[in-house]
């Protein structure tokens, strides 16, 4: 059973409601360990004193914070709690705003937030508000002694707590130079190269079931270790072929575009969604 993250509260203007924070993602990956290449022993990680190279226990670890050379602030957990008490217990709510407005590229991370004890009545009320209002509640909260902006999206009965990017930690079109370079504005597609695209889209386009998109990559990963255990640990002697990759900047896309169309009609496809 999944265990609470966090506990506090949603300040919302003068309502505190209580809620849990719940992890709303697992990781699904297989798990390595990290060999010397020389005679694969284990290679292993651990904090030592730099001064004597002696191994430390972890009870004897605190965090310091550097503010001359060689002169620390030593800071232990409670200080985190300290310098702000309310920070770290609340979620407090900023403002309101449309989702529409809200860039994904600020997404990170989802977690369910539940209702504590007593907070049924404020929680339902701040989910049905944002239901009917169409608005996402952008907050701030502390955890694991880090401020995070998140958004809270009423999902069905429940809430979700999305942690966002701050906008200091996204990288703008003009800051990537290769975006920055690309003369986009001088390329030209026709209006039947466009039509071809739109109906390949038109062919594409299903019932959104993220449930039937698997991550084939780790069955196929676990296929080809297993492979290499039958086979006594050796190298893989069969050589992998690369895919054939078609460069799609060309000049012409029209011969890709009705291929593509050809390929589609010959597949079934799920349920379309019907305007």
């Amino acid at each position: 059973m999944a265990r609470s993250l966090w506990k506090g509260a949603v300040s919302f203007g003068l309502l505190n409601i209580p809620i849990e924070l719940m992890s709303a993602s697992q990781e699904k990956r297989l798990s390595f360990h990290l060999l010397d290449k020389r005679d694969n022993s284990p290679i292993g990680y651990k904090q030592y004193n730099k001064v004597t190279g002696k191994e430390l226990d972890k009870k004897n670890i605190i965090k310091g914070y550097e503010y001359e050379k060689n002169q620390y602030v030593l800071l232990e957990e409670k200080d985190f709690v300290k310098a702000n008490p309310k920070a770290t217990q609340t979620i407090d709510i900023e403002d309101f705003i449309e989702l529409e407005d809200l860039d994904f590229l600020l997404f990170e991370k989802p977690y369910y937030l539940v209702p504590g004890k007593n907070g049924e009545k404020g929680y339902v009320l701040l989910r049905k508000v944002l239901e009917q209002t169409k608005k996402v509640a952008i907050a701030k909260f502390i955890l694991h002694n880090s401020q995070h902006l998140a958004a809270i999206i009423p999902k069905g009965d429940y809430l979700i707590l999305e942690v966002l990017r701050f906008a200091h930690e996204i990288n703008e079109v003009h800051e990537v130079d290769l975006l920055n370079h690309a003369d986009l504005n001088r390329v030209k597609v026709s209006a039947k190269e466009l039509k071809l695209a739109q109906d390949l889209v038109a062919g594409m386009t299903a019932e959104w079931k993220p449930e039937q998109y698997k991550n084939t990559y780790q069955d196929e990963l676990l296929k080809y270790i297993k492979n290499k255990i039958k086979r006594g640990d050796v190298e893989f002697s069969e050589r992998i072929e690369k895919e054939e990759v078609t460069n799609t900047n060309l000049v012409d896309l029209m011969p890709l575009l009705t291929k593509s169309l050809e390929t589609k009609k010959t597949k079934p496809r799920s349920p379309r969604v019907h305007a």
